[in-house]
């Protein structure tokens, strides 16, 4: 797995573009990443709704929740599918739109420095073994490529939004991730 500088996107991730980015402020590095969880309809997988969600194409009247989210204009850079797809959504050096009123360590905004990594699944469910595979493979890529980046600057969705985010939620093993950085 590695990185196209020429579209600044991962080689071999399905590329699904939004129009749901911008430009990132002038001078402005990426300095966190991410971790958000979520499913459409809420608890099923595989489906096409999700890329259908983050390119403004989501079918209101297929699901009574779709009602409720299709005129949110949201995004993410990745998503890892539960069985260890990769879909790129919005180049790296872009600003995708998915923090949503945030701060992380004293810093709104956290959309601007930010690159967003969505896993397929919900709070209480836990995330499949591919998934921590993956996710821990795209992080070390990220790691290399941007050198603000660390094992110390990830969060979850509810750290950087929690009086209205609870993704990746608590069934997401922080610890098995930080253990399959390290190699172990």
């Amino acid at each position: 797995m590695r990185i196209d500088a020429s579209r600044d996107c991962l080689i071999d991730a399905r590329q699904v573009p939004s129009p749901n980015c911008d430009e990132r402020p002038e001078g402005c590095g990426i300095s966190l990443v991410v971790v958000h969880g979520m499913s459409l309809p809420p608890g099923q997988y595989g489906g096409p709704e999700i890329d259908h969600f983050f390119t403004n194409t989501l079918d209101a009247a297929a699901h009574p929740y779709f009602a409720e989210i299709s005129k949110l204009r949201v995004s993410s850079h990745l998503l890892i599918r539960r069985d260890g797809e990769i879909v790129q959504y919005v180049p790296f050096r872009k600003r995708a739109w998915h923090a949503g009123d945030s701060c992380y360590r004293g810093r709104v905004a956290c959309n601007d420095f930010s690159i967003g990594i969505e896993l397929e699944g919900q709070d209480e469910e836990p995330y499949t073994d591919v998934q921590y595979e993956v996710l821990a493979g795209v992080l070390k890529i990220l790691i290399d490529a941007f050198p603000e980046l660390s094992t110390s600057t990830l969060a979850g969705h509810c750290d950087i939004s929690p009086l209205r985010k609870t993704d990746p939620g608590p069934a997401f093993d922080w610890q098995r991730l930080r253990l399959r950085l390290a190699g172990k």
